[in-house]
């Protein structure tokens, strides 16, 4: 045995009811579970055991969902996401350009479009707060940015363009930008011409950022791209030293992929590192709700969120059959009920993978008819908590006024999918969402914010029992990847050490409760 650790409280997670208060490990796997009085049994000349007393061992806190190596990119120079308002917005942004030269280029992230009101969205206020100077700063859901006439004037974006997504750029009645770009082709015209950091600078933030991941207690992540040179940042932060998270990788396949491409993201799978492998493939349907790109049955209030991301949504369908056939699982983003229940109707009828099973991902307006559909189809629902936090109770947000109140009502229903018997897993979409899963797990049974109770619940039954929200993040993640759930022999050696037991403890002071372990490939990452 190379790490024996004992705990008072064991949740294996496992389906088997037996007391276990002590895991042998060897070689990065659990090799046997008992009782503390089993441990002489086990251990050897070079065995540690580590003893934590009353603290809570569960399975490793897994996030379903999340941006590492894009986010690093993502989250460049000023974070705007605690912003309420545009004067708040302005102050920062100029607080930042001050003492720039007047061509250098300011990146933001984070912006809440309802901080713009009954105003349009433009990048207005944006240029008159850096004063003249380029300026791309991406709103909160990462699929929308806005752009300063200079930054638009570098990228050569002087009107609309045609692309082969749902892509926009903007313009106002007479042809000329607004500064807003809506979804990833039309933001990529000025990102290609923003400063980016060296790879290996980039590698050394995402070690930096993975290592904070870890003493939240998160062991592992399900990561939604591997975009540009990112395997390479990966390779570069592996060649530091081990990870401290596993990362499993899905590419997105674009809209006009052909059998080159589809070929090529298949040969892609199982390549990787030592804790990190490229494992599934993403698909975009549609886009937001808050951008008006989502796709829904009807119309949101402003006309908008009527079409697929991909203009021929048929060859969406094609790309994923082939890619099934192949043995490789899919996540497909589908946020409005259209795109729902069009990535459930391409699902259907599919064996899923050996590698691990079909998932959708947010499911943010879910019509009852749906729901049965998962479980029927073996479907995994992929959600995120936090997202309600953008969202008000009373419908007075972007995100509820858009789609109306009987919509708005049928959001994020992650307990009715749960309750219907479908794998729900949980994860932070960071870095649109903060990644701390102790906040996450709170979300998800309170649907607000924890440690603010005075905001009302978004929902307040869709919220999940404690071992619903715990499964979502540890058993039921790892089993969309393929890997054993819960504590039992033969099962990667992830865990994660809780100071107080998180099916017992009130969600608000879970949150703020200390991790005292997090041990990853039977390794310890963070210890207390």
């Amino acid at each position: 045995m190379n790490l024996v650790l004992c705990a008072d409280t064991v949740h294996t997670l496992a389906g088997d009811d037996r007391p276990v208060q002590a895991i042998a490990i060897t070689g990065g796997v659990v090799t046997a579970v008992g009782t503390r009085r089993d441990v002489r049994d086990w251990r050897g000349p070079g065995t540690e055991v580590v003893d934590l007393g009353g603290a809570t061992v569960t399975p490793g806190l897994i996030d379903a969902h999340t941006h590492p190596v894009m986010g690093v990119q993502l989250t460049a120079d000023v974070d705007l996401s605690a912003a309420r308002s545009l004067d708040e917005v302005e102050h920062l942004l100029a607080t930042a350009a001050a003492g720039r030269a007047p061509d250098e280029w300011l990146q933001a992230w984070g912006l809440d479009p309802n901080v713009f009101g009954d105003r349009p969205v433009t990048s207005a206020p944006i240029e008159a707060a850096v004063g003249g100077r380029p300026a791309f700063v991406r709103l909160f859901d990462a699929h929308s940015a806005l752009a300063t006439p200079a930054a638009l004037r570098i990228a050569g974006v002087d009107g609309p363009r045609r692309f082969a997504q749902r892509s926009s750029v903007v313009c106002d009645e007479d042809g000329r930008p607004t500064g807003l770009l809506l979804e990833a082709a039309a933001m990529d015209l000025v990102t290609a011409h923003v400063p980016r950091q060296p790879v290996a600078d980039r590698a050394a933030r995402l070690r930096a950022l993975l290592g904070e991941m870890a003493a939240t207690g998160l062991t592992g992540g399900h990561v939604m791209d591997l975009l540009g040179d990112s395997a390479e940042v990966v390779a570069a932060a592996e060649d530091l030293g081990d990870l401290p998270l596993r990362l499993r990788f899905a590419p997105w396949c674009e809209p006009g992929a052909e059998a080159e491409q589809l070929a090529e993201l298949i040969a892609l799978q199982g390549r990787g590192g030592r804790r990190w492998e490229i494992g599934g493939v993403k698909f975009f349907i549609d886009g937001t709700i808050d951008n008006g790109t989502a796709w829904l049955e009807e119309p949101d209030a402003h006309g908008e969120s009527t079409d697929s991301f991909w203009t021929d949504p048929a060859a969406y369908t094609k790309a994923v059959h082939v890619l099934a056939a192949a043995g490789v699982p899919t996540a497909t983003h589908a946020i409005g009920d259209a795109a729902v229940r069009y990535a459930l109707d391409t699902l259907d009828g599919l064996d899923s993978p050996a590698a691990a099973p079909h998932r959708i991902e947010h499911i943010e307006t879910l019509p009852t008819e749906l729901i049965g559909r998962f479980r029927r189809q073996g479907v995994v629902a992929s959600m995120q908590p936090a997202h309600t936090h953008f969202t008000r109770a009373d419908h007075t947000d972007n995100w509820s006024s858009r789609l109306g109140h009987e919509r708005a009502d049928r959001g994020w229903r992650c307990r009715d999918l749960r309750d219907a018997g479908v794998p729900v897993v949980l994860g932070s979409d960071w870095p649109i969402a903060p990644f701390d899963p102790r906040g996450t797990l709170a979300a998800a049974q309170l649907r607000r914010p924890a440690g603010e109770p005075e905001i009302p619940p978004v929902q307040p039954h869709q919220g999940l029992t404690p071992l619903m929200a715990l499964e979502g993040y540890t058993s039921l993640a790892a089993a969309a990847a393929g890997a054993i759930g819960g504590i039992t022999i033969g099962a990667r050696a992830d865990l994660t050490a809780f100071t107080l037991d998180p099916l017992r403890t009130a969600p608000d002071e879970l949150a703020d409760a200390p991790i005292a372990m997090t041990i990853v490939d039977g390794t310890i990452i963070h210890r207390r």
